[in-house]
């Protein structure tokens, strides 16, 4: 009997899945093991049911669908992954050109039942397959991340965007940086960059740091760095990073305009 856990925000919507499932027992005997209505809610509760699939709506309020099914590929055992959508065009290029599947609403009983089976048979999509499809949606229509991820003890911990501070490449990692601690990441700054160009600024070639945390700024010790004469003082940690000669002007402006 296969373990599915349903997330959507209307309950009709899940009450629909629910009814389905048990419209198709004979055909795909499945167990409902857990519900949640929006993306943070799912992420809290998923690693604790057991689930051997998750049908994700993709349209949730704070967190959408693609973005959850990016953390949740950081666990080690995490659920196959079935998209639930309205039609949401961009949504469904990106599922076709990664092989992911998914389910139009309304969600008719022998489609669910086909997604059952090949999930079923497939198993759970990779880490990077899960991100180059939300990168592909991100890009379509411009939604971004709301949070970094990182699986501890087959549980995610979730760093929200908006409290990093900076993202420093650290050789194959890139530290997080908050206002309490460091978590590592293994994505690439560039990449990060690219991503957050409108939140973060490049001061160094290992670092960026979040723009509305910018200070001020220090002069920097005699040959503490060959190429940096300026330290950047960032809001809320005692610590000073690097400027460099190439970045300079940017950076300034963020505190001085013109």
């Amino acid at each position: 009997m296969l373990r599915v856990f349903i997330a959507d925000d209307e309950t009709p919507a899940r009450e629909r899945l629910r009814e389905l499932l048990g419209d198709i027992q004979s055909e795909v005997p499945t167990r409902v093991v857990g519900e949640a209505r929006n993306g943070l809610e799912t992420i809290e509760l998923l690693p604790d049911s057991g689930a051997e699939i998750i049908l994700l709506d993709i349209e949730m309020p704070g967190m959408h669908g693609l973005e959850v099914a990016r953390h949740i590929g950081r666990l080690s055992d995490g659920p196959a992954v079935i998209f639930v959508t309205a039609h949401d065009r961009h949504a469904v290029e990106a599922f076709e050109l990664n092989a992911l599947d998914y389910l139009l609403k309304p969600v008719r009983a022998a489609r669910l039942a086909a997604a059952l089976r090949r999930a079923q048979s497939v198993g759970p999509p990779s880490a990077r397959t899960l991100e180059t499809a939300a990168d592909q949606l991100r890009e379509a229509d411009g939604r971004g991340r709301s949070h970094f991820s990182l699986a501890e003890r087959n549980r995610i911990l979730l760093v929200p965007v908006s409290e990093v501070v900076y993202l420093k490449a650290e050789q194959k990692y890139v530290t997080v940086r908050t206002r309490e601690r460091e978590h590592l990441i293994d994505e690439s700054l560039v990449a990060l960059e690219r991503e957050f160009g409108d939140r973060f600024v490049r001061i160094h070639r290992n670092c960026i740091v979040a723009r509305d945390a910018v200070r001020g700024f220090e002069r920097a010790p005699p040959g503490d760095e060959e190429e940096a004469h300026w330290l950047v003082v960032l809001e809320g940690i005692a610590e000073r990073l690097p400027v460099s000669r190439r970045q300079w002007a940017a950076v300034r402006a963020l505190v001085a305009p013109g």
